[in-house]
Order: C-alpha cells, then structure tokens, then sequence
C-alpha cells in the first residue's frame, strides 16, 4: 500500500505550543502503554505500519517541517518536499510526481491520500488498506472515504451518496456549505469529507498534466512557486462525476482546536499541573519547568511554552487564530533533524538557547557573519569541530567562537549545550553552510 500523508498547517490554532515551524502533528501530547508521549505524527505512522507492516509512507510537507519530521520518525518515511505552501492540489500533484518519476511506482498503482493529523482508532487503517483496493479496481476515478457526521458542520465538505451501501457512487460533493445546508445534506444521508481519499497514480498525473501542463517531477518542481493555490477538492473532486465512496462508521476526530485536542487527550494535565478537587473539565498542558494551579475552573485549557500562555474557555480556544496572527514573536522552541533547540533569554545583545542533540548526531557546519557563540557544555560527550580543528568535549568544556568562525558540534551521547549569542544583529538569517571538512 502507497500512502501520502499531507503535513501542513502553520501552527496558530494550538498556540502557544504550535507555531509557524512547529505544527500541531509535532506535540506530543498523546501517552503511550510505556508512560512516554508521541506526537499525532508518530502515532499515525506507527498506527500505519501496524496495520501495514510493508506500507510504503511518503509526506507531502514543506521545508519548515523536515526537520521536525526527521526528529520524529528518522529517515524512515518519503518526503515530497514542496518548495513553498501552494495547497492540497499543487502537494498532491507534486507527490504523486514524486512517487512516479522518483520513487519509479507504475502508473496503474493505487495510492492513498490522508492527513497527518486526525485522531483514530485501528479500523481507519485496515480501511484505508480497502480502499487502495477499491481504487485499484478501476470502478471509479476517485474512492473517496465517507465519514458518518455527528452534527451539521462548516469546516467539512459533504459527500452525498446515491446509496446507504457500503460502496455507492457520488451523487453530489459540496465544499462546506453553511449550517442550513450541511442539515439539509445530513437529511439526505450525506457523509463528512475527511480528506482521505484514494486513486490510480495515472489518474492524478493526467489531471496534472491537463491543469498544470508540466512534463516531469522536476519540471513541477521548478515551477511549483508559480502554482496558483487551489484545493484538490475544488480542482479535482468537485469536477469529477465518476467518484465512488467508502463509508467509515469508526471513531475520527480532527484535532485542529484547543476543545477538539482536549477531548482525546488520556490525563488532564501534561508536565507540571496541578488541580484541585473543584476544577471540572479542565486541562493543563505545560512545557515551562514550573508548575500551574488551577482551582475552581470549568471547562478551560491552559497552555504554557517559552512562546507565552494561553488560559481559555475551551469553546472560546476555537476563535484563536487572529488575536494570535497578531502576535509578532519569533518561535522560541523548534524540532531539528539532530535534536531540538529553546531559547531562554532574549536582551539586546544577546540571545541564550538550551540546545540538545540526540546522540550520533551534528549540526552543520557553519558561521555566523554578526555574531559571537559560546558554548557551555552541561551533560553529555561530544567532538567540536572549529574552523578545522576537533576536540573532545564533555560537561564543564567552555567552547567559544568569533564571528565568521566555522564550526558544529557532533553529539557521541545525548548532549546538552547552553548556547550564549553575543552580537547586535542577532537573527537566524545569519547563517551560512559549508561542506563539512574531511
């Protein structure tokens, strides 16, 4: 089974733990039997190689999200890397390209298209396993997966069958309609769109080739930022009259809000928290190395990071979105490809970061044009390499490099540094890669 997992989303409906290079799919907020966390990335992925041990996993995402993609699952899935956000049409082109001309999958394939985020049960995998099957029959251009709704909502699109089969054809799709109508379709046994839908590889190719004439992987890869940002549903789903639908009767949850994200979590407060006997309905997610009390509290999330605090109402968490655009904040924790990074104090002048690399792992190599580094190691062994020259390091080593200075740090163990940056033109632009030196 082929399976593309769209990651996208800029991260401000769960803020302030999200931001624009952390997404939602990179918490981990969701325990697993050995007490640990994983993330919705981590838990769809390892949901899918449970149900499909030999399933072939590519993500459609964007520059911003490799390295946390990297971090979280390792070299082990594809990546469609998409040069700039064009939405679901231009990505799912772009992927599909990818899996043909790259990856070498035949035309004649069957390949299905889902989310990297939704909350599930085993028994949404097993049907996504059905419906590369159904898709492989040839039936239908697009086999998309019906969800039964649970009330008229705004954010979904509707599928209307012409059957209460399990399989039916399409009779009407409509892009979330208001909540008049989406009752109206509901009465007519219409389905949620979850996003989840599957097809012949050719089919996606031709639909491509039509609509954005371009010849190979490449050639749209080139030309992918002069892409007009169009959604697979209004592109493609919308105009085509041979469709078949799947029902799925399982428990699925989109977790793209503070209310939605609670509701699955399995324990109420995640790090430091504390409620007392009179809360009701009430959720701490904490990230800071200091403890919350909540007392007295009904139905509200509290969230807390190195990027701020959020204490909401949890209906009132859904509107979040705009007051939070209007935060102008530079992200202070991000995933990397070799660890991860939290900025801890910010004063002109200076910037002080606690950087943890995972062990095997380096940064690039690199300078800074406007700044001064020093490192503090404070747990673990590791090798410097200085503008050419390697040394050893271990808890205590004090490392320190001058502007234009070449340097990375290779991580034998898990390795902590405190990172102090001393300059007056602090910025993460400031930064150049080198081939690393043999």
């Amino acid at each position: 089974m082929h399976i593309i997992l769209l990651s996208g989303g800029s991260g401000r409906r769960l803020w302030p733990l999200s931001n624009e290079i952390r997404s939602k799919q990179f918490l981990k907020l969701f325990k697993k039997p050995d007490g640990s966390y994983e993330s919705m990335v981590q838990r769809i992925y390892r949901q899918l190689k449970k149900t499909d041990p030999d399933a072939e996993v590519t993500i459609a995402t964007s520059s911003t999200q490799v390295s946390s993609i990297r971090n979280q699952l390792g070299d082990e899935a594809n990546i469609s890397l998409e040069p700039c956000r064009r939405d679901t049409f231009p990505a799912i082109a772009l992927a599909t390209a990818y899996l043909h001309d790259v990856l070498h999958v035949p035309e004649d394939e069957a390949v299905v298209v889902c989310p990297v985020d939704p909350y599930v049960q085993d028994g949404y995998f097993a049907m996504l396993k059905s419906l590369a099957a159904q898709a492989a029959k040839g039936e239908a251009n697009l086999v998309l997966m019906g969800i039964e709704p649970t009330y008229p909502s705004e954010k979904y699109g509707y599928i209307i069958p012409t059957s209460q089969d399990e399989v039916s054809t399409v009779s009407t799709f409509r892009e979330k309609p208001d909540v008049k109508t989406a009752e109206q379709y509901i009465a007519q046994g219409a389905l949620w769109n979850g996003g989840v839908f599957a097809y012949r590889l050719s089919y996606v190719l031709d639909k491509a080739r039509e609509l954005l004439d371009y010849t190979d992987y490449q050639d749209l890869f080139d030309r992918y930022e002069a892409l007009t940002k169009i959604s697979f549903d209004y592109a493609v789903v919308e105009k085509e009259p041979h469709i078949q639908v799947m029902r799925y009767r399982g428990d699925w949850k989109d977790l793209g809000t503070w209310n939605t994200l609670t509701e699955a979590m399995e324990e109420q407060t995640v790090g430091e928290g504390i409620l007392n006997e009179t809360c009701e309905n009430v959720h701490i997610i904490n990230e800071l190395d200091m403890p919350i009390l909540a007392m007295g509290l009904k139905d509200v999330v509290i969230s807390a990071s190195a990027d701020g605090i959020l204490v909401s109402d949890k209906v009132q968490s859904s509107y979040i979105k705009p007051i939070v655009d209007n935060i102008d904040r530079q992200a202070r924790y991000a995933d990397k490809s070799w660890g991860s990074y939290r900025v801890m104090d910010v004063e002109d002048g200076s910037t002080t970061v606690k950087v943890t690399l995972k062990p095997g792992n380096k940064m690039n190599y690199h300078s800074h044009k406007h700044r001064n580094e020093v490192w503090v190691v404070i747990e673990g062994r590791g090798r410097t390499l200085v503008d050419g020259m390697e040394q050893e390091i271990s808890a205590g080593d004090v490392i320190t490099m001058e502007a234009g200075c070449r340097h990375t740090v290779f991580a034998d163990t898990e390795l902590k540094l405190i990172e102090v940056q001393l300059g007056r033109e602090i910025s993460v632009q400031d930064k150049q890669v080198y081939p690393l030196e043999t």
